[in-house]
This record gives structure tokens, sequence and C-alpha cells, in this order.
């Protein structure tokens, strides 16, 4: 995309969100989210629950990153990105319920504050949450955040041995003021963010086992129809056949090593074992 394109875009986009929050009256007010977790396929569910003709996305990008980063605009110019009540109750003519809107921002499960905002401002909302072998994760958000830009270390290995001191004491300043962002804890966290039992546990404090739905990243691609159907019937959504299931957000990287792979592997394995009984089943990535 050329630089006039993307400002022109820009332009557009502020102008719909300044359009958008003159009438968050009459805007959708999100009845899910994909709060997590980064780089398990977050961008390939919400590109396939927006084929569902009862979905209807907010305008221009999937994630509107309001409960992480933007938390001060305000809730009008949070509702402002989403499409108005009318083309809800339009969408029941053709599926036989009332359309829902949602978003996907997959810091939301990791951010400290997040959780909490979601729960007070959005009583009923429902959480979708996909999660894979949290060694890959590591490794791929390392290469997503050195493409773009967010991280200087281009060795994984030096990147991982940086973490704890890049993130040291990064959740209690932004507990302590939440308009503080931390650059490390967003795009740097390799390791934490793969304890996923520890995000889990939180979010079903804050919100309750049954506005929570896991889903196993590897099983969704290897399989989507089963772990798809499962996500509408907790959407309240009817099962639709006309969908295509893709992969998207991915990029190719070198193999990482088998020692790495090890030392990893046994670093997580006390979280995955606690996250099989939490979630009754054992995760893909340890079968």
């Amino acid at each position: 995309m050329t630089l006039a394109k993307e400002q022109a875009l820009r332009a557009v986009k502020s102008v719909s969100r300044t359009v958008g929050r003159l009438t968050a009256g009459s805007r959708m007010v999100p009845g899910f989210l994909i709060v997590g977790a980064q780089r398990c396929g977050t961008t390939s569910l919400f590109k396939t629950l927006s084929q569902h003709p009862g979905v209807l996305p907010p305008a221009y990008h999937k994630g509107v990153h309001y409960f992480d980063v933007d938390y001060r605009r305000g809730m009008n110019w949070y509702l402002g990105h989403f499409p108005t009540t009318a083309k809800a109750e339009a969408v029941k003519e053709q599926v036989g319920v009332r359309g829902i809107t949602g978003e996907s921002s997959p810091y939301y499960m990791f951010h400290p504050l997040a959780a909490q905002r979601i729960a007070k401002d959005l009583p009923s909302v429902k959480l979708l949450v996909l999660l894979r072998d949290p060694v890959e994760r590591a490794y791929s958000a390392h290469s997503h955040e050195l493409a773009r830009g967010y991280e200087t270390e281009p060795d994984f290995e030096r990147a991982l041995a940086l973490e704890e001191e890049r993130t040291a004491g990064e959740r209690e300043r932004m507990t302590a003021d939440p308009t503080y962002a931390s650059h490390h804890l967003q795009h740097n966290a390799y390791l934490a963010r793969g304890r996923y039992i520890e995000q889990v546990e939180r979010l079903e404090a804050l919100v309750g086992r049954e506005r929570l739905h896991v889903i196993d990243s590897d099983d969704f691609f290897a399989d989507p129809r089963p772990s798809f159907d499962a996500v509408c019937d907790f959407l309240g959504l009817p099962r639709w056949a006309d969908i295509a299931f893709g992969k998207h957000n991915s990029r190719s990287r070198s193999p990482m090593s088998a020692e790495l792979r090890t030392r990893l592997e046994n670093h997580f394995a006390p979280y995955d074992e606690r996250l099989a009984t939490w979630w009754g089943r054992v995760p893909s990535w340890r079968r």
C-alpha cells in the first residue's frame, strides 16, 4: 500500500470513528471478544467468524484494543467502532437470531487491567480464547515482533534471556498507574504469555467459567469444523455450512534447536499440567 493510500485510509477511519462516537447510543454492544492468546490463531478465528451472516464485525480492523491501550478514550469511542443496532435486527430475518458483534484483541488476556475492565463494562460479553503449544507460540511471537520492529534482539534465545529483566516490575507499574503503557510486557513477554493457566484462571475469576470458551488452536486448524461449530453454539449462533476455513497471519521461520525446544518444554510442563486439570483435557501439544 502506498503512503498516500495509507494516509487516506487513516483519514477515513478517523471520520468514521468520530461519526461512530456521536452515534454510540445506537451502536451494538459487543457480544463476544477474542481475548488471546497472541499468535494462537486469533486472526484466523475472527476472519472465520466474520463469514457467518449472524456476525457483524467492527469497521476496518479486527482489534479495537480499547480495554488494553485505549481505555482512556471512553466507552462512546469504543462503541463507535461497531455496527448499528438496526443492522443487528435486520440480520434476524436472514439468520433467525439477532446479529452479534465482537472484536479480537489478543493482548486483552495478558494485560493486567483489561480483564477487570471487560468484566465491569461488558457484564454479559462472552470471551473466546485460543491456545497453542507455548513453545511454538513464543518462537512465533519473537519472529512477529522482530518483523514489526518491536523487538531489537534478533536472537530468540537471547531475547528469552532478556525477558525477566525487561518485564520486571512492569505489571505493578501498570496497576499503580493505569495510563502507563509497557512496551516490553506487550511485545517481549515470550515466556509469560505462554503460562496460559495463570491467565485463564484470572479470566474465570472475573467473568465466570460459563462465559469463557477455550479452543485448542492445533485442533482448530487440523479439523476446523467441530471447533467452529462449538464456537457457534457458545455464542448462540446457528451452525453455518457455508464457511471457508483458512490460516491467516502466519510467518515462516527457521527451525528451533532441539536443545532449546526441550528446555522450553520443561519450563512450560508444570503450567501445562495445571492447564490440563483446569480444562479437563490434555492440550494437543502434550498428547
